[in-house]
């Protein structure tokens, strides 16, 4: 049933598509092929995650299978940036002891979500060219920002996106999960400075960048020296972020210094350190896969 309806169930395709537009672990089980009697016909799909099924294969101790089946490959998939393809056999007869008596193969295709999160903390001109820069991208952003009623309205229909009011920065870091790449640039230096003590001070985010000039971070990194943060743990920290990369640069910003622009360059340098993070929003059989398949 889709979320907050009370009517009519969602099919597999408009779950499906929500889904991969959202971000959020799912299973796809495709019947393929089938010989007998069964309860549907080659080409029948559903969609399931953890807690919810959209659409049938047919009902009974078979479809009961195929979800537990799709379940645990999702259970497994949790934390891996790739999910994969299985094919599943079922006797009707036998395995799923049902009186049809045909056999089924049926594809799941397990999309574990997105992998990567991004935490922006900052609504202000950059932020939110950054929010929209990583609106086709497939990672997970969290919008923060200490002042209320700052996020714009078109922020609630981009896919993948969470905003957060974060008036205590340790406590909008602590409810980051581990791996997020974080970017600092609120409208406020003291805020800053708090937020990178507290991001440091988790020491399990991938990447820390901090917007600013390099001497904003040389006082920044006496502060948080005195603070008790290591060199290494320093280091980690990229201040300025959105320079262009080059042998001459020495992390000093020139050209174009609009919103627009030193959110592109700050995307441009997350990019590889994202690479690992495949894309969730792609399905189907490679040829390869297919030929086997239907072999």
């Amino acid at each position: 049933m889709a979320p907050g309806s009370a009517s009519r169930p969602e099919s597999w395709h408009a779950a499906l598509h929500r889904l991969q537009r959202e971000g959020l672990p799912h299973a796809l089980a495709t019947q393929v092929t089938s010989a007998g009697s069964t309860p549907r016909e080659p080409g029948a799909r559903m969609v399931i995650t953890a807690d919810a099924v959209f659409d049938t294969l047919g009902g009974g101790t078979f479809e009961y299978q195929v979800i537990e089946a799709a379940r645990a490959r999702l259970a497994g998939a949790q934390g891996d940036s790739e999910g994969g393809m299985s094919l599943e056999a079922f006797s009707l007869g036998g395995r799923s002891g049902q009186c049809c008596g045909g056999f089924v193969n049926v594809l799941l295709e397990v999309f574990p979500g997105s992998a990567t999160t991004l935490a922006i903390f900052g609504a202000g001109h950059v932020g939110t060219e950054l929010v929209r820069l990583a609106a086709p991208l497939p990672w997970q952003v969290r919008w923060h920002d200490s002042r209320e009623a700052i996020f714009p309205d078109w922020a609630a229909s981009q896919p993948r996106l969470e905003c957060r009011h974060a008036p205590d920065p340790a406590a909008a870091v602590s409810e980051l999960p581990t791996g997020t790449h974080a970017l600092v640039l609120t409208h406020d230096h003291a805020e800053d400075c708090a937020l990178v003590d507290a991001l440091l001070t988790r020491g399990d985010c991938t990447s820390v960048g901090l917007i600013g000039s390099r001497s904003k971070w040389a006082s920044f990194r006496s502060r948080l020296a005195v603070a008790g943060h290591s060199d290494a743990a320093l280091e980690q920290v990229r201040c300025p972020i959105g320079v262009a990369a080059g042998p001459d640069s020495n992390k000093k910003r020139g050209g174009d210094k609009t919103p627009y622009a030193i959110a592109l360059a700050t995307i441009a340098e997350l990019l590889p350190m994202m690479e690992g993070a495949k894309r969730t929003d792609q399905r189907g059989l490679a040829p390869d896969d297919l030929r086997q398949v239907l072999s």
